[in-house]
């Protein structure tokens, strides 16, 4: 069983970084692999604040 405390707390850690974090994260990404995942965390980052934008009919 995993820990679930433990990646609520990831979960929370990705949801705080910043756009230039993301980019510094993929720049630096010592496989592929690596820069795929990040890639993908700054697009649903994006998304998140997109989603926002669009609730608050800030557009």
């Amino acid at each position: 069983m995993c820990d679930v405390k433990k990646y609520n707390k990831i979960f929370k850690d990705i949801t705080s970084l910043q756009p230039e974090d993301t980019l510094q994260l993929v720049l630096e990404a010592e496989t592929e692999e690596e820069k795929n995942f990040y890639e993908l965390i700054g697009d649903f980052l994006l998304q998140m604040k997109q989603k926002q934008v669009v609730e608050r009919n800030l557009f």
